[in-house]
């Protein structure tokens, strides 16, 4: 497995990856000791990088979260959420053909192992409020906050 790390405005991420796919990406308090140059991990970095300082607003990764295949439709599902947007448990169950696994789709939502690139941070409470983010609110917070500041940047 190929590992490495970066930080970032909200704290260190690690990256971990086989020779053709990312599969995990999460924050830490504990960057890897091993820093690999594979190709894929330093995309992976240049990409993030790019994300963090607003000049990119996607990510071009291979990836392969290990996971079921309902948490992997899911995921699949969330890829589909445009940058600076934000949808509801709800909504996200109902886009996968079946509301009443509203409950399902949170638990998927929080065994993402690949924070930002698959965008979990972008789903909300019915309501409107924060909800329900593996590292934490605040991270979430930031994350909603840097996606909306950068669309509104680019509409004046």
């Amino acid at each position: 497995m190929l590992s490495a790390s970066i930080s970032s405005p909200i704290g260190w991420l690690n990256i971990e990856a086989t020779d053709w796919s990312i599969i995990a990406l999460y924050f830490t308090t504990k960057p890897h000791e091993e820093q690999s140059d594979h190709p894929l991990i330093l995309e992976a970095k240049f990409q993030l990088q790019s994300y963090f300082d607003g000049s990119s607003k996607e990510f071009k990764l291979p990836l392969d979260p290990p996971g079921t295949a309902f948490q992997r439709q899911v995921w699949e599902e969330l890829n589909n959420l445009p940058y600076g947007q934000t949808t509801t448990y709800l909504k996200l169950a109902k886009s996968l053909g079946d509301e009443n696994k509203v409950r399902a789709v949170a638990g998927a939502n929080a065994a993402n192992p690949i924070a930002i690139v698959i965008p979990c941070h972008r789903v909300i409470a019915g309501n409107g409020q924060l909800t329900g983010y593996a590292w934490g609110l605040d991270r979430k917070d930031w994350l909603l906050q840097h996606e909306q500041n950068r669309e509104q940047l680019k509409l004046f």
